[in-house]
């Protein structure tokens, strides 16, 4: 499989928190909002030496909790499955920030945004 452009991949605060509210605005009650890996196990799975990419899988545990599964990617945009891959994600909540911009409802509504985050997609 081939893989696609590089990209930093990077949004602005105001881009994310637009982000995050959208997801807030859909999600049922009692929906995790996030969840938060130590720096440590990500680094080991992006250090292995054919990793090139992380892509991440969306799971579910049995008791229909969401979570994410997040493997390397090498070169060829294969999925290294004899390697380091990563789940037990600290949940949010209880694991969450203080109320801000990415957990809480703070954000500025602005339709601007919307199209900014648009063009940047199609970019």
């Amino acid at each position: 499989m081939q893989l696609p452009p590089k990209s930093n991949h990077r949004i602005t605060p105001a881009e994310a928190g637009l982000l995050t509210a959208q997801y807030r605005r859909h999600a049922t009650i009692g929906a995790p909002k996030g969840g938060m890996f130590w720096k440590e196990p990500v680094e080991a799975l992006l250090s292995q030496e054919r990793c090139v990419a992380l892509r991440f899988y969306y799971a579910e545990y049995d008791d229909g909790k969401p979570t994410l599964v997040f493997v390397g990617v090498d070169e060829q945009g294969k999925d290294i499955l004899d390697g380091v891959m990563l789940d037990l994600v600290w949940p949010c909540p209880p694991f969450c920030d203080v109320p801000n911009v990415l957990n809480s409802n703070f954000e500025q509504r602005n339709p601007k945004n919307v199209s900014l985050l648009t063009e940047k997609a199609l970019a």
